[in-house]
């Protein structure tokens, strides 16, 4: 008979595995800081340690489903599993060289792009073996890294000292309002508004994510983001940009596969989101590690 290794198992102890090497790892350099130079090569070695660990099913037999080459759904699936692990090593090797006060947000934008790979793992094999969207998977992702992004607003403005929990409270409900409805909304599990429900709570959706538009541009967050240094508005101002313009990719590729928009269906949808993720939730890490980069250097001149 046929043997193979569960593809969950797998993913899990991948996954674990590489958190537990992370750890060790950040807590290692925290306590040698002589050796801040040699974090290229310790990090490729954790680079490649993760990557060798198998991620994908091993199986014998005929039931095998590989990538095929037309599907351009599954190949936007492996390029953002691929980025988001390589992201996430990188801004692992690059909180060893900011100040203190900025390491806990470079371990932020990790976390961010370690749960997205993690997940995608899952959403990826989900989509070659049976060639639909996997919506679960992707609002569960959605779900912890979208409030870690929110997160990182009030960690760089905390950092020098004018951030307030209201304002973290009320970005982080309006976020939450922003996913669960369009959980709700995509997959029909609370279909209250009978045949019109996709289209209401993509617009309560829509309503959460304008909230959090207005704070960080014309609300309190942006009063407090004034009295930054260079450095963190820069941080600010690039995160706020990606709020607006990237973030306005998911609700185009939520009516795209739901028939909000003739003519596009699930794999449209998923491409969009890929690419929406990949852009987003490495953007948002690389304008905090650019800002933690300059105001580290900065203060070293002086």
């Amino acid at each position: 008979m046929p043997t193979y290794l569960d593809s969950r198992f797998l993913q899990n102890l991948q996954f674990q595995t590489l958190i537990y090497i992370q750890i060790k790892f950040c807590r290692f350099m925290d306590r040698n800081p002589f050796l801040k130079k040699r974090t290229a090569v310790i990090g490729g070695a954790l680079a490649l340690a993760a990557v060798t660990i198998p991620s994908a099913v091993a199986q014998t037999g005929e039931d095998v489903v590989g990538l095929q080459s037309t599907d351009y759904v599954g190949i936007s699936f492996w390029i953002a599993t691929a980025m988001m692990l390589a992201t996430t090593v990188f801004f692992l090797v690059e909180r060893q060289n900011v100040a203190a006060k900025w390491k806990t947000s470079m371990s932020v934008a990790a976390l961010v792009t370690g749960i997205a790979w993690y997940h995608y793992n899952y959403m990826r094999q989900h989509w070659v073996d049976n060639g639909s969207s996997p919506i679960v998977y992707r609002y569960i992702d959605w779900l912890l890294t979208v409030p870690l992004q929110i997160a990182e607003f009030y960690l760089i403005l905390a950092a020098i000292g004018v951030a307030s929990v209201v304002m973290f409270r009320n970005l982080m409900i309006a976020s939450i309002v922003m996913l669960v409805a369009g959980f709700f909304g995509e997959t029909g599990a609370w279909e209250i508004f009978g045949d019109a429900s996709t289209e209401i709570w993509w617009a309560i959706g829509m309503a959460g994510w304008i909230y959090i538009i207005y704070e960080i541009f014309k609300g309190s967050i942006n009063d407090a983001a004034q009295q930054a240094s260079e450095s963190v508005q820069f941080a600010f101002n690039s995160m706020r940009w990606i709020v607006l313009v990237g973030w306005a990719i998911y609700p185009l590729g939520y009516m795209m596969g739901n028939d909000m928009i003739p003519g596009f269906g699930e794999g449209d949808m998923n491409i969009i989101y890929n690419l929406a993720d990949l852009v987003n939730k490495t953007a948002f890490g690389m304008m905090v590690w650019y800002a933690a980069t300059m105001d580290t250097k900065a203060a070293a001149s002086e």
